[in-house]
């Protein structure tokens, strides 16, 4: 039995890695098809039923997940974008949380004000994977992905405060606004701090141990650092994650230049992995969420479940295109600092890319079993039932009508793109410029340098400075034909292919070991994956 039960748990990662590569490959919303197939294998004769233990996802999931959405952030963005991102993260995940729980509180008869919003604060904060993902590739502005990243970054800081605020109002420990504002206000300043403090020595360790292995490992450690410390004190622990890893991507770019490549390959990789595990077990969770309600109405627990879901919808348009309609000083301030708001269509967007995740499942589970007196936590496996509906609500409906609405708004466009290039070509061209002036100044100094070396060096910078002006017309010149760097990096590859063949050949024949193969095949690699950056 016991080995039964270890083939299921292995199933359940490749499993995963499996429908996630696929739906990739095809082009579907992987979030979607990771809980479909979870839905499924749940239902399937003899599968186990996998229980969602709340702290295992709230501690071994989430700090690596946010850390990596702080890391590859932009700070600068995010700063821009402070007021935009603090309406929804903070003022949406409370409106939502009021707004939805007392809904609940009027249509279910026997579910008590507390318990009603301990289920509003489980449903309000989204998970913003899926539509910035979707948002990226279709080519948003980049200030609608910047408020959509971060409004993921910090509104589950929100959310979870809200949630044990209520917890505890519902098991009878009390609760005032007092209380509750206090604790709001300490949780978040605190976990802030811990945040602040802990990137600076992890960034000097990171810096001084010339080791690009090992100063991955410190960025690894550093989310479940952040998040138990300020777990410890009582604080937001994903508010700590968050700002330390706004910190410590910031300065990830001065970095060596093999520890970034180690870094966003090994980020990339394990985002990739828990995103797909932890999509996957949502789908797992039916059977368990069934169990408790066999003595409701269908129709009954349909109509609470279609109304929770609207609720959830209707209050982010709500709060979306209230709060863009601000005071007309405040749109005077704005107009003065440059500062453009989202206009109708980019709002329309923002307030559709609302789907839950997780975090509201890992919340729900959370859930005591029992208040203070020994009594059942008032309607537990309903405000499960009801999370789970509106998380699989708004994965089916909006995930996937979330691309078509894009392109129906005409908000996929390439302009951004297009002045990026520009941007990036006039960079290019400063930046060889700059790199052709030092050559200049250091062989003038030096005697003994080789011609043809530095032939070669003004060869590879005048590439340098052409590649990104070319790449504005697609990579081809006038009449369709390869423009000059185009058949570099075609002719270059066939050339590494051929001396990677040559390498292994001999390696087979037993002429060169394995370490003198892994040795010069990293070189290629890096260069051809140089060349497929450019």
């Amino acid at each position: 039995m016991e080995a039964t039960h270890a083939l299921w748990l292995l199933a359940v990662p490749i499993t995963a890695l499996g429908v996630a590569a696929l739906a990739r490959r095809f082009g579907v919303s992987a979030p979607l098809a990771l809980v479909v197939a979870g839905l499924l294998a749940a239902v399937a004769p003899g599968a186990p039923e996998f229980e969602l233990d709340p702290e295992f996802v709230l501690f071994v999931f989430l700090p690596p997940l946010l850390f990596s959405a702080a890391w590859e952030s932009s700070l600068p963005n995010l700063r821009e974008n402070a007021r935009p991102v603090g309406y929804l993260s903070v003022g949406l995940v409370l409106f939502t949380t009021l707004a939805v729980g007392y809904l609940a509180y009027l249509i279910v008869p026997g579910l008590p004000l507390a318990g009603a919003f301990v289920l509003g604060a489980i449903v309000a904060p989204p998970d913003a994977v899926a539509a910035v993902s979707v948002a990226q590739r279709l080519g948003l502005p980049r200030r609608v992905v910047t408020v959509l990243v971060g409004e993921s970054l910090f509104n589950d800081a929100t959310a979870l405060t809200a949630f044990r605020v209520a917890v505890a109002a519902a098991v009878g420990e009390g609760f005032s606004l007092l209380v509750g504002g206090e604790r709001f206000l300490y949780a978040a300043v605190v976990g802030a701090v811990v945040g602040l403090l802990a990137g600076p020595p992890l960034h000097w360790l990171r810096s001084r141990l010339d080791d690009p292995v090992a100063e991955n490992a410190v960025a690894l450690l550093a989310p479940f650092a952040a998040y138990l410390i300020a777990e410890a004190l009582h604080a937001s622990g994903v508010i700590a994650v968050v700002v330390s890893g706004l910190y410590l991507g910031h300065r990830f770019s001065t970095s060596p230049a093999v520890t970034r490549l180690i870094g966003h390959s090994f980020w990339k990789v394990t985002i990739f992995m828990l995103e797909s595990v932890v999509f996957l077990l949502i789908g797992l969770q039916l059977p368990g969420i069934l169990a408790g309600l066999s003595g409701r109405h269908p129709l009954t627990l349909v109509w609470w479940a279609l109304t929770v879901f609207a609720a959830v919808v209707a209050t982010r348009f709500l709060w979306v295109f209230a709060t863009a309609l601000a005071p007309a000083v405040l749109a005077r301030r704005r107009a003065r600092k440059g500062d453009r708001s989202l206009d109708a269509r980019e709002l329309t967007v923002v307030s559709w890319a609302g789907m839950r995740g997780v975090v509201s499942l890992a919340a729900a589970f959370a859930i005591p079993v029992t208040t203070h007196d020994g009594q059942p936590f008032p309607e537990r496996d309903l405000i499960h039932f009801l999370t789970f509906t509106t998380v699989l609500g708004t994965l089916l409906i909006q995930g996937v009508t979330f691309p078509a609405l894009i392109r129906l708004l005409g908000l996929g466009g390439e302009r951004e793109r297009y002045e990026d290039a520009v941007a990036e070509a006039g960079a290019q061209h400063a930046a060889a410029r700059a790199s052709l002036d030092r050559l200049e100044a250091l062989t003038a100094d030096e005697e003994a340098v080789d011609e043809q070396v530095v032939e070669r060096l003004r060869t590879i910078a005048e590439h340098r400075q052409l590649k990104a002006w070319e790449r504005l017309g697609g990579g081809t010149a006038p009449g369709g034909q390869e423009v000059p760097t185009a058949v570099y990096r075609r002719l270059r590859r066939e050339m590494l292919a051929a001396e990677r063949e040559v390498f292994i050949r001999m390696r087979d024949e037993r002429r060169i070991d394995d370490e003198v193969l892994s040795r010069v095949l990293h070189e290629l690699d890096l260069e051809e994956v140089a060349l497929s950056l450019d």
